[in-house]
């Protein structure tokens, strides 16, 4: 009797916890609650972090719309230097990061003005990797493109990895309106959640 309660009892959380997910605006609000918001100045670099690509070398939605917004950045002036990250994908063998580098050049971006990271799979190694290739150069300030919500671990491991980071997150004013795109920030808010666990964790924050 306990356990055939208790069942219900979840099955109901569950129903409920969808309602709220699907048809009120408890996304949007944890969204704006868990980012950081844009500091848009000049920097020494533009860096636009990975988001992924299919099979057959094409960009996720998420990371078009990263590349597209350091592009605007750089034809903005806010920094003279452009670098795209992303591994390769070996099914396409391609990566992200030419691909988003060459939509670049298509657009304008001077050649020397870019810099690709390809080597990194996870956030850390982007920000080591990157840390790598600018500071070198002398470069320590620098605004940092990814979304919203992957904003706050992502700016922490660049502070950790040397950079003095300004974020430029790219979706931070738009909001979920339809059910399915309320579940869809809901399950990229959790994965970012047990992320940044994992990264509390792991000591790399």
């Amino acid at each position: 009797m306990n356990g055939s309660r208790l069942i219900q009892s979840l099955g109901l959380g569950a129903v409920v916890a969808f309602f709220l997910v699907s048809f009120t605006p408890l996304p949007n609000v944890l969204n704006r609650w868990a980012g950081v918001p844009s500091q848009l100045e000049p920097a020494e670099a533009i860096v636009v972090l990975a988001a992924g690509m299919d099979e057959h070398g094409e960009l996720s939605d998420r990371s078009l719309q990263r590349a597209i917004h350091g592009i605007v950045l750089f034809q903005r002036g806010f920094a003279p230097l452009l670098v795209f990250s992303g591994p390769v994908q070996r099914q396409a063998g391609v990566d992200e990061a030419g691909v988003r580098a060459e939509m670049a050049r298509l657009f304008g971006v001077p050649p020397l003005a870019l810099l690709t990271v390809a080597t990194a799979l996870t956030t850390r190694e982007e920000a080591l990797h990157t840390a790598k290739l600018l500071q070198p150069r002398g470069v320590t300030r620098i605004l940092l493109v990814t979304s919203y919500d992957h904003m706050r671990r992502s700016r922490l491991l660049f502070e950790k990895a040397g950079f003095q980071v300004q974020p430029a997150a790219v979706d931070d004013l738009s909001e979920a309106k339809k059910p399915e795109s309320r579940l869809q920030l809901m399950r990229q808010l959790a994965q970012e959640f047990c992320a940044r666990t994992y990264y509390r964790l792991a000591g790399y924050l």
